[in-house]
């Protein structure tokens, strides 16, 4: 279907002069609609051509406000095309039938220009709506957000906690609302603490998902234990983790250390998968990082996970720390980041000491990431996540 031909009112007293006018513009395949005086106008006119006569000078400047106008005159020195041209109407042509060429390719260039200029208008309209539309979606996603960032959060061990001599605190600051991060620590009974520090790949909801799974499923395994081969828990964990994420098909893998902690023998056993940087412990005689390696957990199938052990001395602390720590430390490499946290460890005494000798202490304190983990920070590049156990300093066995 061919678009509509665009609508030119003529505006000029009834006789030959406005006919050969009419004829003059209609040539060029415009329709023409020739009135007497402007209220005779229908809607839908694309452009005005008036003669100066036609048009007594106090209408001028309604006539420009309503339509784009083309002004006509038989003289140069006419005094009302003057007045016309004074209120800013688009042109205008001296003897128009003679020129007749110009003034159709003069209608047409405004014709143009004036229907760019409403799709323009109808372009910022629609613009401005889906702005509003996408500003309220993204309002609702923020809420919602924060709403699973509180939920995520609250799921989150209490800090710090005793259990039997063993301490556990934590510091955890996702990069935006949700964090692909995740740690656990509970008392199985008062000879074995279990505990795990996770970090599900990505950020954001879908990595935030995985770990109210890891959740659900970590106490599902506990309660499900006998407290026999402690040895055997933390790869059996590993391994049924492993299908599950592969069963869900949501394409997320993580890296987890799982240990469980026997205050009789002061010993930890423990199993990893893909764990970076990997934990260190540290004692007397210095940090050491704990031996081992694993595939990562959500990857591939039939997976199996190493049992490991190492005994525990009557006092240490065993930090764990999330990949994102590594951007916060110098070093152009990845050896050489890794070692200056070893540094960083053997210098801290607290959870704060290493905090701040990362400069993450400008960051929010945890109370106020409870509510709002933006709060007073931009967004971070990656989740931050600081895990320390110590003990056995209060144990009476």
């Amino acid at each position: 279907m061919h678009p509509a031909k665009p609508l030119i009112g003529v505006i000029d007293s009834p006789g030959e002069h406005r006919d050969a006018l009419v004829d003059a513009i209609a040539r060029d395949g415009l329709a023409v609609f020739a009135v007497e005086q402007v209220e005779e106008l229908p809607e839908g006119i694309a452009l005005v051509v008036a003669h100066s006569r036609a048009v007594p000078g106090a209408a001028w400047a309604a006539l420009a406000e309503r339509w784009p106008t083309l002004v006509v005159s038989a003289d140069r020195r006419d005094e009302d095309l003057l007045k016309a041209v004074d209120v800013g109407l688009v042109d205008y042509v001296v003897d128009p039938l003679r020129h007749a060429h110009l003034l159709r390719r003069m209608i047409r260039r405004v014709v143009e220009v004036n229907r760019l200029a409403a799709e323009r208008e109808a372009d910022r309209q629609r613009l401005a709506e889906l702005n509003e539309s996408l500003e309220t979606h993204l309002a609702m996603l923020r809420l919602d957000q924060q709403a699973g960032g509180q939920i995520q959060r609250r799921l989150l061990p209490e800090r710090p906690q005793d259990f039997n001599g063993i301490r556990c605190d934590y510091w955890l600051a996702p990069s935006l609302y949700l964090s692909g991060d995740f740690l656990d620590i509970q008392a199985y009974s008062d000879r074995y603490t279990l505990f795990y520090f996770a970090d599900v790949s990505g950020h954001g909801a879908s990595s935030a998902f995985v770990t109210v799974l890891l959740k659900y499923l970590s106490n599902r395994w506990q309660s499900e234990w006998d407290g026999r081969s402690p040895e055997q828990l933390a790869p059996r964990w590993l391994a049924q983790l492993n299908r599950e994420l592969l069963d869900t098909g949501i394409g997320k893998h993580a890296t987890l250390f799982v240990g469980v902690i026997d205050h009789r023998r002061r010993y930890l056993h423990y199993s990893l998968g893909a764990q970076l940087p990997m934990p260190m412990l540290k004692t007397a005689q210095g940090v050491s990082v704990l031996a081992g390696e694993g595939m990562p957990v959500g990857l591939f199938p039939e997976v199996s996970y190493p049992q490991l052990g190492c005994a525990l001395p009557d006092e240490f602390s065993l930090w764990l720390c999330s990949d994102g720590i590594l951007e916060c430390l110098p070093g152009e490499t990845l050896e050489a980041r890794l070692d200056e946290l070893t540094r960083r460890v053997e210098s801290s005494e607290t959870l704060d000491d290493m905090r701040q000798s990362l400069a993450l202490g400008i960051l929010p304190s945890d109370e106020e990431a409870l509510a709002d983990p933006t709060t007073g920070r931009d967004e971070l590049p990656d989740d931050l996540t600081i895990m320390m156990v110590s003990g056995f300093r209060d144990e009476n066995a």
